[in-house]
């Protein structure tokens, strides 16, 4: 008999956000008209996570899990576990309240597993999003599996054996294959255990990652952000967050990096949702 559990939250959140937000990436398994995502956990398992109430009376059925443990990860991943006021009534009184009251409800959702961030942002990088988008899905498509109708990341081990030209006869660049490969080979062999160095601080984290061949300070904060949800990162250097203050504050110029961080005492402790909500306000 398959296990449903029952979830209801105290705060709004806006799950139609959420599943359009992630109908952006092909490889994840949804249904808008039905309001369910069909999660795959690092087990290899398949999970339902469906919305049954309403943004303001939140209420998701989660169809699978067996365990307290499984069930954590779940909530952890679409940010049930913890309340989304706190962060609200923080912006009330900022430069960014307008937008936190348009996208009020958005939770920041994390990627599925740790080393699929990896994968996907190293991937992703210095591409367009569309292209990004096809290198990743063909890089899933061959070496991964397809678990009950979901794509899963093919294991770090079965990565790490594969030759550049593997991967360059999918359109992948020499040095890009080149870094798929070797990250995938530290994690397979145990070097770099991503399990552990979550439990570590933001900063030693970076320092960690950033060793590694084709990780550098943008990847290794999207990993904060999008693997682990840490609430307090804004990448500077992002332009689609420079456009879209730029658009918020009416100004004719992108700010830069200076005129970005003055604020960043006032959005602290939760950059990471600036971030989110500035986003989405040029989706």
């Amino acid at each position: 008999m398959i296990e449903t559990i029952t979830i209801r939250l105290d705060f709004p959140y806006d799950f139609e956000r959420v599943l359009e937000r992630l109908s952006m990436d092909p490889l994840i398994s949804l249904n808008k008209d039905e309001r369910y995502v069909m999660v795959p956990t690092e087990d290899r398992k398949i999970y339902k996570v469906e919305a049954i109430g309403t943004t303001d009376e939140p209420i998701f059925n989660i169809v699978g899990p067996k365990d307290e443990k499984q069930i954590q990860k779940i909530k952890e991943i679409f940010h049930f576990d913890r309340s989304l006021e706190p962060v609200h009534e923080h912006f009330a009184t900022t430069n960014l309240s307008s937008i936190f009251e348009e996208h009020r409800g958005t939770p920041i959702i994390r990627e599925f597993s740790l080393y699929a961030t990896l994968m996907k942002s190293i991937i992703h990088q210095q591409l367009n999003l569309s292209f990004a988008h096809t290198l990743t899905t063909r890089f899933v498509h061959t070496f991964g599996e397809q678990v009950e109708g979901v794509w899963i990341y093919p294991e770090p081990a079965l990565v790490g054996k594969l030759q550049v030209e593997d991967l360059r006869e999918l359109q992948f660049s020499t040095r890009k294959a080149e870094y798929v490969i070797g990250v995938s080979k530290a994690i397979a062999s145990g070097e770099l255990d991503l399990e552990s160095l979550a439990l570590l601080d933001d900063e030693i984290i970076i320092e960690t990652l950033v060793k590694y061949r084709g990780i550098g300070p943008w990847t290794a904060g999207s990993f904060l952000l999008f693997g682990l949800g840490r609430p307090n990162l804004f990448p500077l250097a992002d332009i689609g967050l420079q456009n879209a203050l730029k658009k918020l504050w009416g100004v004719a110029d992108k700010p830069k990096a200076a005129e970005i961080s003055s604020h960043f005492s006032e959005w602290s402790p939760y950059l990471s949702y600036a971030s989110l909500y500035l986003w989405r306000s040029i989706e």
